[in-house]
């Protein structure tokens, strides 16, 4: 199977920035669609942003401007670039990528959760 390991969150003032990660490794042929969605307390998981093979991007309204999305396809890692941070993006982000295995199946993966804390 596949496993995705998530690094980057922590504790970081508003207006500061942060910079996650997500990298993959496993039995892979291909990813297709990576992504990065959060969960606050109480709340349910929200996208944040996806991106495509091809490199088309898609964000959340709450964030556009301030977040961006890159990959490497080389490494399988997905990056989140977040700037001028605000409380209300704090939040446990998860990674999900869009996994073809060798066999041609296509299923969904998802990273463990790094916490992303922003002070007012």
């Amino acid at each position: 199977q596949v496993r995705l390991v998530e690094s980057g969150g922590g504790l970081v003032q508003a207006g500061g920035s942060l910079r996650l990660s997500c990298a993959a490794s496993g039995s892979i042929f291909s990813i297709n669609t990576m992504g990065w969605y959060r969960q606050a307390p109480g709340e349910q998981r929200e996208l944040v942003a996806t991106i495509t093979r091809g490199r088309s991007t898609n964000y959340a309204d709450s964030v556009k401007g301030r977040f961006t999305i890159s990959r490497d396809n080389a490494k399988n890692t997905v990056y989140l670039q977040m700037n001028s941070l605000k409380p209300e993006d704090t939040a446990v982000y998860y990674c999900n990528f869009r996994v073809v295995n060798f066999g041609y199946y296509e299923y969904d993966s998802w990273g463990q959760g790094t916490q992303v804390t922003v002070s007012s």
